[in-house]
């Protein structure tokens, strides 16, 4: 079911950084497996698919690969659809465990120092994070994240291939209710490896939590406890020789752990119980035995034994005798049989090994009581089961043998469901499948398990046998029953060179693995794991709430010998197995990248090691099975329909039609892929990139054609906004408009009514009515009056008529208007000017209405004198000296008698006139006898002078032609002061 997620990212991202997914290789062999798992490792690419299954290489340094961002971006996404991370494999599981309402586990396997551990631990915080959140959810999550640090604290050790190495197996199941809510957890211990408790090898150290509180527990604590601040003091602290290590923070971690045992609901009272189980068991190491003269063992104010009876409240003497004497039941009787000092140390051994076995089955029972489900409804679950890794040591003893065997099963399981899952597909599709070869490692199984013939039963037979069994026997007693078995090899049973590399107490196991050589020394001892009954007595006497609880668990009336520590272990793996096999599997293979822990280091010979014994291309020849993508028709169709003109861009009928179609256009041939019931099968990756290529091209083509489309539509859309913008706006516009021009005109129809009405009433005294109008009868007016008033002060005609309204405001303003006018003239004329309408003036009143030719005179302006002083000759000039000359003026002089004209001079001094013919005087007529002067009322120039004839110079009236008459006139009617003297008669 899983094989029918997306594989596209594999394709997509495959020229980068190698193939993500190593079912898309193209050549199913070792170096293209190493070197495409190298190419992304180089580029800090640790995750890699097989289907499912997730390849994790630890690169030994800190990867920002692990953040919120991260999280958030694999929630619900497909299996395939990301690069590969160990985020996909828990969302994914976690979603079709919704989807599907099943239960499912992830088994999480590698060698010590791959980094097991870790992932559990990401696969955790992922959960914690992605699940939805409720108080309930805080409560479970908060408590299955901080079961770790205290199991972590008191299962895990330094190992010489891992700082932080379990211990023991861990299987826990966390439950989400249908919503997908977190709401409890299980957890299932296997396999403490209690003889860490006694005894470690160089390089290596006991379990963190011994070191955690003598570095980082308080003074007054440490006072309480009996302990020092120095893991130097203590004996099973001291055997590896590395106590104190840099790459461990002890201090910050027992911060940590205290913090941890609050949330998971441990209280003070049951936490400071569970630091005295640890710091007697510290103590119970440096109980010191000597031997008396018999070989006896013998305490002598041991202080250590009195803390170990203090911290677990038991009587100092009775644990005095249990660890020196044995008590043997004889029908009613007693007997007390003494150690001898190395098995009084056996003892001491086994009572710290049993205590701490004890407590930490009672630690992980706590944790289970905190995160309990008390809803008992039906849950779905995920397992994660994160168990010992493959582990072949210098010297390998029995917790080895116990691990590999345990490996040996989970691989057996894990080809098991492997086959099985890929089988029933094909068998659901009708592809007729193709067997794979691969290691089927039942043979080994068999071989440690089988009931009276594996080692196991052998082991505990050599246990429980009477007599002086010891691990020398139990050697020769797997070399008689196992003398022709392939796989199992001893010093006695090999040939010549493998003899040279065996000593005489190992024996050999071809494991899937590879071979491990396991030392016997011990065997016995730790399989049988006994521990004195008057022991057991004494620790359910113990005031310690928890040691009490413990031991009193243990049947005590049950006289039949307990189970060895190897069938227990190989039952609770049979437990395990069909936990397992009742849910779906999602695998995580861990590989370290080299043994001494670099960054960035690619070992390519351990890589090889560990992909063999993982069983890596087993699982990668299963998972091909002959064809290496499977994809259902719809899916398929709906990713490639874009190559193939007739499923392009819709295909009508069945899917699998129309994939059919797809395939023959691309030209498939018939050997290259195989038509399911509702899946399409490609045997080759070479034809899947031939068509995720041509993918890619027609994506291009694609996406250039889908851009101008949507470029033309986004045009066209901005075109149409627009248009609907600009006619929304002309509309709101032209209704302003509209708007105003209908306020305009209903004004303008007020205005109008009024004006008629005002009209009309025009001639009634002032009212409403009519004020209005007469005040705009006014004002136009007044408006056209300003633009048309009279340009001169001659100008009497152009005054605009004045309505009745306003005539007599009309004649007081053109009376103003005149005066100022006249005002203005009158200050703008000079005195010549002046003179000059003063004498015009004075023609005006002698001419005016009378002569013909006087409109014509008025325009011509006069002038001083006609003839300059210069033009009169000279001797008349000394003649008239005495007279100042006012006038000259040329005339045409006619004679009295014929009338004969003669062109004459006129000069105008101030008493005479005289008439000068060139150099003399022809006539002096004084203004004196100057009686009168005629002109006719006609157009002529005649002029006569009427003189008295008194004087006897005189020689008669003159008779005169002038041009310039009025002028000549005027000058004469001033200087000799005459106005009343001219007449103008009528005809000539």
């Amino acid at each position: 079911m899983q094989g029918q997620l997306d594989m596209e990212g594999a394709l997509t991202a495959r020229d980068r950084v190698g193939i993500q997914d190593f079912v898309l290789l193209d050549e199913t062999t070792d170096e293209a497996f190493l070197s495409n798992l190298h190419k992304r490792f180089s580029k800090d690419l640790i995750y890699t698919y097989i289907g499912t299954l997730l390849v994790s290489v630890n690169p030994y340094k800190e990867l920002d690969i692990y953040n919120n961002k991260q999280m958030e971006l694999y929630m619900g996404v497909n299996f395939f659809e990301l690069p590969p991370h160990i985020y996909a494999l828990a969302d994914n599981a976690y979603h079709t465990m919704l989807a599907e309402f099943n239960n499912h586990f992830i088994l999480i396997s590698g060698e010590s120092g791959a980094g097991k551990t870790e992932a559990s631990k990401k696969i955790l915080q992922y959960y914690a994070v992605s699940c939805p959140s409720t108080t309930l959810l805080n409560t479970v999550r908060d408590k299955m994240l901080m079961s770790n640090p205290v199991l972590e604290a008191f299962g895990n050790a330094k190992t010489l291939k891992n700082d932080n190495s379990s211990r023991f197996g861990k299987y826990m199941d966390i439950q989400f209710d249908s919503e997908g809510e977190a709401v409890g957890g299980h957890i299932l211990n296997y396999l403490l490896e209690k003889s860490r408790v006694v005894h470690q090898n160089h390089g290596e150290r006991n379990f963190h939590i011994f070191y955690q509180l003598v570095q980082g527990g308080e003074d007054d604590l440490l006072q309480r406890l009996g302990l020092e601040r120095d893991c130097h003091h203590y004996n099973y602290l001291t055997q590896g020789e590395c106590a104190i290590v840099s790459s461990i923070n002890d201090i910050n971690e027992w911060k940590t752990v205290k913090n941890a045992l609050q949330i998971i609901n441990i209280d003070k009272m049951t936490t400071d119980y569970l630091f005295e189980i640890i710091a007697s068991v510290l103590h119970l190491g440096n109980v010191q035995f000597e031997s008396d003269s018999k070989g006896n063992a013998h305490l002598n104010n041991n202080a250590a034994l009195r803390w170990v009876s203090n911290l677990l409240g038991v009587d100092v003497h009775l644990l005095q005798d249990g660890l020196t004497y044995r008590k043997i039941e004889a029908k009613k009787d007693q007997i007390l049989t003494p150690f001898t000092t190395d098995h009084a140390i056996y003892v001491r051994d086994a009572l710290a090994k049993a205590i701490y076995g004890q407590t930490f089955t009672w630690l992980v029972n706590r944790i289970n009581e905190s995160m309990e489900n008390k809803d008992s409804s039906r849950k779905s679950v995920i397992g994660l089961l994160d168990i010992y890794g493959f582990e072949v040591f210098y010297v390998n003893s029995f917790e080895q043998f116990c691990i590999n065997y345990c490996n040996e099963k989970l691989q057996q399981l894990f080809i098991q469901l492997t086959l099985k899952s890929e089988q029933e597909e094909y068998e659901a599709e009708d592809i007729e499948w193709e067997p794979v070869q691969f290691f089927n490692n039942k043979i080994i199984c068999d071989l440690v398990e089988e009931k009276h013939r594996g080692i196991i039963s052998i082991l505990d037979e050599e246990c429980l046998r009477p007599g002086d069994a010891t691990d020398l026997t139990f050697l020769e007693r797997l070399e008689e029953k196992m003398g022709n078995h392939p796989h199992f090899v001893t010093h006695k049973l090999a040939d010549k060179m493998t003899r040279k590399t065996l000593e005489r107490g190992d024996f050999r196991l071809l494991h899937y693995a590879g071979e491990v050589t396991y030392c016997v020394v011990g065997f016995l001892d730790k399989n049988n794991d006994l521990l004195y009954r008057n022991i057991k007595d004494l620790m359910c006497q113990s005031k310690n709430a928890i040691v009490s609880e413990c031991f009193s668990a243990i049947n005590l009336d049950n006289r039949r010998r307990p189970e060895t520590v190897a069938t227990q272990f190989k039952s609770s793996l049979l437990k395990l197995t069909e936990i397992l096999m009742a849910k779906e599997a999602w695998y995580i293979r861990c590989l370290k990248s080299n043994e001494s822990k670099q960054p960035g280091h690619f070992d390519e010979a351990l890589i090889r090691h560990q992909v063999k014994y993982l069983g890596l291309m087993e699982h990668l020849r299963v998972r091909r099975a002959g064809f290496a993508y499977r994809r259902k028709y719809d899916v398929f169709l709906k990713r490639y329909k874009p190559l193939c003109p007739s499923t392009w861009p819709h295909w009508r009928g069945i899917p699998a039609d129309g994939v059919e179609v797809l395939v023959q256009h691309l030209g498939y041939l018939p050997n290259e892929y195989k038509m399911g019931r509702t899946k399409i099968f490609i045997r080759h990756p070479r034809t899947l990139y031939a068509t995720e290529d041509a993918y890619e091209r027609c994506k291009h083509e694609l996406a250039t054609r889908l851009q101008a489309k949507y470029k033309g539509y986004k045009a066209k859309g901005e075109f149409r906004k627009q248009k609907e913008a600009a006619t929304k706006i002309e509309t709101c516009w032209r209704g302003a408009q509209a708007r105003k021009e209908r306020e305009k005109r209903a004004w303008a129809v007020k205005v109008i009514k009024k004006f008629i009405k005002g009209y009309m009433t025009r001639g009634e005294a002032k009212s409403t009515d009519n004020s209005e109008y007469l005040a705009f009868v006014r004002q136009n007016y007044l408006n056209r009056l300003k633009a048309n008033l009279p340009k001169t002060v001659l100008d009497k005609t152009s005054w605009v008529h004045p309505p009745a309204v306003v005539a007599e405001s009309s004649e007081i303003l053109r009376k103003l208007c005149y005066r100022v006018m006249v005002r203005k003239y009158v200050r703008g004329i000079t005195p010549q000017k002046k003179a000059q309408l003063q004498m015009k003036y004075l023609t005006s009143s002698i001419f005016k209405g009378k002569k013909e030719s006087y409109p014509q005179s008025v325009a011509q302006p006069f002038v001083d004198t006609r003839i300059s002083e210069q033009d009169i000759n000279v001797r008349v000039l000394q003649m008239i000296r005495n007279e100042r000359i006012k006038y000259s003026v040329p005339v045409i002089k006619y004679h009295r008698n014929g009338f004969k004209p003669k062109p004459r001079q006129l000069v105008l001094t101030e008493t005479a006139a005289y008439v000068i013919d060139e150099a003399k005087i022809t006539q002096r007529v004084l203004y004196t006898v100057l009686k009168g002067i005629s002109v006719s009322n006609l157009t002529d120039g005649m002029i006569v002078f009427h003189v008295t004839c008194e004087d006897p110079k005189q020689k008669g009236d003159l008779v005169m032609q002038c041009d310039h008459l009025y002028e000549f006139l005027t000058k004469l009617c001033v200087i000799a002061n005459k106005q009343n003297a001219i007449k103008v008669v009528q005809g000539r």
